[in-house]
């Protein structure tokens, strides 16, 4: 499929006739503007002709499904895997500025209560992936001429997952009613006995130890759990390992329901049609066709052009940061220096995340060493070779914040009735 684009920048039908690009590129009536996907933009006047084209977009909390379809065809699917790194460069960033500020070197006052959160806030972590959601959509706007965006919003009832049985005013109890605090809701719920040698140390001085470090878990009961205080020190000292897991995470479930609203009213202050559709009703469609799950054969559904042609080939998309902001190394080396943390931005003329071409295949530059070998991976983590020679390498696309390859064979096998 070829993108094509008006001579003043606006998005055309598509087209599959590859013999009539070539001619037009080599003519000079075209130029191609984006390799992946590959879109061409004319150079002389043509028909703005165009046909309805419905987007669907199942919105995620770390993978985003899409696809445009026509009555006849799909033009465009595409899997897009969002960030899931901010809230941990966001916990090391606290941590580092606290502890700047105990000792004598540049800091940041600590602000306490003085900033007044605007309306509709929402926590960075959040609002990247928002952010992220609104990236794709506009990329597909730009090579196709989109009439109408269907969007799938799910609401979670985190209480009723925990609890089926729940009802009336016990949602406004909570299974932390009647305790003072979380530390004492934890020790009733293990019994005040220690988790791990089951009281056989005898200490009777208990401590709640966090499951996943705080910075990322939280304080959550089900991220808690009851040590004695001899357990709790051998664990933070290496010597004995702690075996469990922590509890069912409802992360995913609060995230879709905080973003869905705010990612509904941003689509429609940008574009002129867009609705909303549920899950269930993309459940009933998927099953009437027999297709297996999948994010974009999901978001297919939910454009609702069922009597279309799936396409074989389709996007993977995955969203990276830009910039380590992190300067300085934690550690400091010996005579009081702090060494960098940031490595060059262009080694051997290369930049991290450039798509390049490595023995007739595409990858991307995860990995770079002064020594000129870097890592080679895809976007799925498909690892390509860990040591590549740069001489080796020749660059296709410099590097972006949302990497782009192309995948085939989407189609899964139907279910069987």
């Amino acid at each position: 499929m070829v993108y094509v684009l008006s001579k003043e920048g606006k998005p055309l039908m598509p087209t599959k006739r590859c013999g009539k690009v070539k001619r037009l590129l080599r003519s000079g009536m075209a130029k191609v503007v984006t390799r992946v996907p590959f879109t061409i933009q004319l150079n002389c006047d043509s028909t703005c002709y165009s046909q309805p084209i419905t987007l669907g977009v199942d919105a995620g909390s770390k993978v985003v499904g899409l696809s445009a379809t026509t009555g006849k065809e799909e033009l465009y699917a595409a899997e897009v895997m969002l960030r899931t790194d901010v809230v941990e460069l966001l916990a090391a960033k606290a941590s580092y500025r606290r502890a700047r500020r105990s000792r004598t070197t540049r800091y940041r006052k600590p602000r306490f209560n003085n900033r007044a959160k605007p309306k509709g806030w929402l926590t960075p972590s959040i609002r990247q992936k928002i952010n992220t959601h609104e990236k794709a959509v506009a990329l597909v706007h730009k090579i196709l001429p989109i009439t109408r965006i269907v969007v799938e919003v799910a609401s979670f009832d985190i209480q009723k997952i925990k609890n089926p049985d729940i009802a009336g005013i016990e949602y406004q109890q909570g299974e932390q009613a009647g305790f003072w605090n979380v530390r004492e809701y934890v020790l009733f719920r293990d019994g005040h006995t220690c988790q791990y040698c089951k009281g056989k140390s005898c200490d009777k001085i208990l401590d709640v130890h966090h499951i996943e470090s705080r910075q990322i878990g939280g304080n959550a009961p089900n991220n808690l759990i009851t040590l004695c205080e001899t357990c709790h020190d051998k664990h933070h000292w290496g010597e004995i390992a702690l075996k469990i897991k922590r509890g069912a995470s409802f992360r995913d479930a609060a995230f879709m329901g905080i973003m869905r609203w705010a990612f509904y009213n941003k689509l429609q202050e940008a574009y002129p049609n867009v609705s909303l559709t549920y899950g269930y009703l993309t459940k009933m469609a998927r099953i009437a066709q027999c297709l297996q799950k999948g994010h974009c054969i999901d978001a297919f559904c939910i454009a609702g052009n069922m009597g279309a042609v799936m396409s074989p080939n389709w996007f993977l998309q995955k969203a990276v940061r830009r910039h380590n902001r992190q300067i300085h190394k934690a550690t400091i080396a010996k005579g009081g220096k702090r060494q960098l943390n940031q490595a060059p931005k262009v080694v051997r003329g290369f930049k991290l995340f450039d798509k390049v071409l490595y023995r007739g295949r595409e990858c991307f530059v995860f990995g770079r060493r002064s020594s000129g070998y870097f890592d080679l991976r895809q976007l799925d983590g498909t690892k390509i070779h860990a040591s590549a020679n740069c001489k080796e390498l020749r660059r296709v696309l410099p590097a972006k914040t949302l990497l782009t390859e192309t995948l085939g064979g989407r189609i899964p096998p139907p279910l069987t009735a």
